[in-house]
């Protein structure tokens, strides 16, 4: 599975979490950052991407709006980019099984 991470999140992401979600990406690096919630949704869906973000206006977005988006949004409060990739690392196993079912996932802190 590839994430695409919102501008909410560090780039440094995708390196740290790289060894189990290769080809990751953030919307930085492809010329998005500021871009509309919709067209971050669309490019993620054209582009077999999950877009990973503490965003909750992508949630009704994604769910209505934008067919074949996927979303796991973090609900962690105030946290570091450690917290985002220890929390990203801990559900890497059971997201695709969750995401075949729904097109939203949150994560809370636990």
């Amino acid at each position: 599975m590839r994430l695409l991470f919102d501008e909410s999140l560090s780039h440094r992401l995708v390196d740290r979490l790289s060894d189990v979600f290769p080809g990751s990406q953030h919307v930085r690096d492809l010329g998005m950052k500021a871009s509309p919630d919709r067209a971050v949704l669309a490019y993620a869906a054209l582009n077999d991407l999950v877009v990973v973000t503490k965003d909750a206006d992508f949630d009704d977005i994604a769910l209505l709006e934008v067919s074949g988006a996927r979303v796991v949004r973090l609900d962690l409060g105030n946290c570091t980019t450690s917290d985002v990739e220890r929390a990203l690392r801990v559900a890497e196993v059971s997201l695709p099984e969750l995401l075949v079912s729904t097109r939203l996932v949150s994560l809370v802190r636990g």
